[in-house]
């Protein structure tokens, strides 16, 4: 079994990018928190906290619950290739603790909280982008999902608009329902624009997670697309996707990568900086700030809540402003149209 890793103050992965080691999301807000609101759990996925993506987005959104609610916090690391006991485990210790909402960032959470909230009724659990596995509801638990989709329609129009080439590529993590959202809404966006457009796709693992935590991987993957010809690639694929970036930087003056769940021009090194066109944001901050206040509130988010355009929960980021401020109005055009229901965005490639 994979060792559990939890505590007041917790780290990222060991693994690493072409920028080197990978930075803190921030201070150790669970470190120095001492106030006598909520006490949030936060379990993360594989690359956990300093992935630069996916986990940082969420560690955001339990500081910003901190610093409102009064909240102190515990965390919680995965390892790559861990059982499903070590899931459990995890939540388990951190409901021992005291916590009084636990959040498991990612899907892979729903099996173990369908185990063990029923063991803690009194505590809140929430699983972003999770699902109840059976037929019987929890009473204790919040299942946080997104329109990923509609959000990378959007950049899948600002690829094609941005192309020369006419061909664009899409790097997933993972082969499964979730990602491939993704990768429906990329390629529908695209060829909305440019119905022509040739859109390749590679996936790093098919069904082993570790495909969220490997940069090698994610700079693979993206050099064989640029290779085929693509000058625009898009990766949902977590800590994987610094060598995503990696790639765009090799492959040289007119190609570009797109970014994942937060803005990762932000946090990208310099000499990526200059080929990240734009990124699709997926507001896992908002999901997981939204849930500390309802707890905070008395009255905890249970069943499912679905965050997307209209909402704000998903989006596009415009950081890189000399690569893609001729393109916003456009893209922002189709935004319009997906928000009104004229546009219904595909779900499945």
């Amino acid at each position: 079994m994979a060792t559990l890793a939890l505590a007041g103050c917790g780290g990222g992965s060991d693994s690493e990018g072409g920028g080197g080691d990978k930075p803190a999301a921030s201070d150790d807000v669970c470190k120095t928190a001492d106030g006598d609101g909520p006490k949030i759990g936060l379990a993360y996925d594989v690359g956990g906290r300093g992935d630069q993506s996916f986990n940082d987005s969420a560690y955001a959104g339990m500081e910003k619950a901190v610093s409102d609610f009064d909240a102190t916090c515990i965390e919680g690391e995965a390892t790559d290739g861990e059982a499903e006991s070590a899931r459990e485990d995890r939540l388990r210790n951190m409901a021992e603790s005291g916590a009084t909402a636990i959040v498991g960032v990612g899907f892979a959470y729903s099996e173990s909280v369908n185990a063990v909230a029923p063991d803690f009724p009194e505590v809140n659990f929430a699983v972003i982008d999770g699902f109840d596995p059976d037929d019987t509801a929890n009473d204790n638990v919040a299942y946080l999902g997104f329109a990923e989709e509609q959000g990378s329609f959007l950049v899948g129009v600002a690829a094609a608009e941005k192309s020369q080439s006419g061909t664009i590529g899409f790097v997933g993590g993972v082969n499964n329902e979730l990602i491939q959202k993704f990768e429906a809404g990329y390629t529908a966006g695209a060829k909305a624009a440019k119905p022509d457009i040739k859109v390749e796709v590679q996936y790093i693992q098919e069904s082993d997670l570790s495909g969220f935590g490997d940069p090698a991987g994610g700079k693979a993957a993206a050099t064989g697309e640029f290779d085929k010809g693509a000058d625009v690639v898009y990766h949902a694929a977590g800590g994987s996707g610094s060598g995503v970036f990696d790639a765009a930087v090799e492959a040289g003056e007119g190609n570009w990568a797109i970014g994942v769940d937060s803005d990762q021009y932000l946090t990208a090194t310099a000499e990526q900086k200059p080929f990240i066109l734009t990124s699709m944001l997926k507001r896992v901050d908002t999901a997981t700030y939204n849930f500390a206040k309802s707890i905070d509130e008395g009255k905890p988010l249970v069943s499912y809540t679905v965050y997307d355009l209209k909402q704000d929960g998903v989006g596009y980021s415009t950081a890189n402003e000399s690569a893609i401020t001729d393109l916003t109005t456009g893209i922002d055009e189709y935004k319009a149209k997906i928000v009104s229901g004229e546009i219904t965005v595909p779900t499945k490639p």
